[in-house]
């Protein structure tokens, strides 16, 4: 499974490692993927859709 959220979309980004010396070595952010069960229903998103759907449904 691509580590990417399906309800927003967010996916992967890169960027460089700083060494004190200031090289740069190619780095990867993943997103925060975890596992909910939703509906009955498994679902992995990412914690920031995860709050705002439950932030939405407390609302209403």
């Amino acid at each position: 499974m691509a580590r990417k959220c399906p309800v927003t979309g967010k996916g992967p980004v890169s960027g460089n490692n700083r060494s004190h010396s200031v090289r740069a070595t190619r780095r990867k952010w993943n997103v925060n993927l975890q596992t909910y069960t939703i509906d009955g229903k498994r679902v992995k998103m990412s914690t920031r859709a995860y709050r705002s759907l439950n932030k939405s449904n407390a609302n209403a």
